[in-house]
């Protein structure tokens, strides 16, 4: 129990540390949002791939994994547009 709580947490910082990357410009987010956000898009990604009927047989599951990026990235947007804090162009 504790190992998979520790495991969502590093997911979830991995994944969205790499959507705040990809999208351009700097967030105006905290490290636990950031966590959190990923937490979250980590979830929404693994039940839209379940319910698209993939299932890793072996390895890393690199299609949840991208695909929970992207919603991170979207999660990231709606986000900032949510609370007034829009990202600033580099």
């Amino acid at each position: 129990m504790i190992g998979a709580i520790i495991g969502a947490i590093i997911g979830g910082l991995i994944i969205g540390a790499i959507a705040r990357l990809i999208l351009p410009g700097k967030q105006d987010l905290s490290i636990v949002m950031t966590i959190v956000i990923g937490i979250v898009s980590s979830l929404i990604a693994s039940l839209i791939v379940g319910l698209i009927g993939y299932h890793n047989k072996s390895g890393f599951a690199w299609v949840p994994f991208i695909v929970g990026i992207i919603v991170a990235c979207i999660a990231i947007v709606i986000y900032g547009n949510m609370t007034g804090k829009k990202q600033v162009a580099r």
